[in-house]
């Protein structure tokens, strides 16, 4: 980019979430107080939701990031906000891991502290945790994800059909594991996790 005179497009300051939030749990912050020097696979699996606006109908993303290697477990596209969402991105994660985390950590969004998906979680000897209230920045490495996935992935009306986006979406979720380098790993995740945790399991999105 330096050779050819290219520069990105600055971040614009921007929501990439959709909370309604909830006070009706017993829940609180369990992964503010853990260094990033103490982050092994599957300790903690951080989720949260997203958004594109296509053809007038809203499609929502979720995707569940283990934070040792920053690589995404699993990913679901839906027409709806909900409990339903999370569930299967959960199930999936686990599905291919084969596995569950210590921790699950996520906003105080309504389809998380869903008794359907805390029931769910605890019956696995999950422990949940939560950020603050209108306190983003608790789960900032997923914020921080979102960010950068819709800035790189460009115009999402370029695509003639919901179908298109959606394959294109788990396309950009593969170059995200295998491909892009992360600017703190200095490598791709997947790769990242075959070098410092070779034991790990990589049976996850786009590996």
């Amino acid at each position: 980019m330096k050779l050819y005179g290219i520069k990105p497009p600055r971040r614009k300051r921007r929501n990439h979430f959709c909370i309604v939030s909830t006070d009706n749990h017993r829940y609180t912050n369990l992964i503010s107080h853990i260094p990033e020097s103490n982050f092994t696979p599957h300790l903690i699996w951080v989720c949260d939701v997203s958004y594109f606006k296509f053809q007038g109908q809203f499609w929502y993303l979720c995707s569940i990031m283990d934070l040792a290697t920053r690589q995404i477990l699993s990913c679901q596209v839906g027409k709806h906000h909900n409990s339903k969402l999370i569930l299967t991105t959960i199930e999936q994660a686990i599905s291919k891991t084969h596995t569950t985390p210590t921790i699950f950590h996520t906003d105080q969004g309504t389809e998380f502290m869903a008794k359907s998906t805390t029931d769910y979680l605890e019956s696995r000897n999950i422990t949940v945790s939560v950020s603050a209230k209108a306190s983003p920045w608790q789960n900032g490495y997923k914020e921080s994800f979102f960010g950068r996935f819709k800035d790189e992935f460009g115009d999402i009306n370029r695509f003639n059909t919901p179908g298109e986006l959606i394959e294109e979406i788990y396309c950009q979720i593969q170059y995200y594991n295998t491909r892009r380098i992360h600017r703190n790993l200095k490598a791709p995740p997947a790769t990242y996790a075959k070098l410092h945790f070779p034991e790990y399991c990589l049976h996850v999105v786009g590996a």
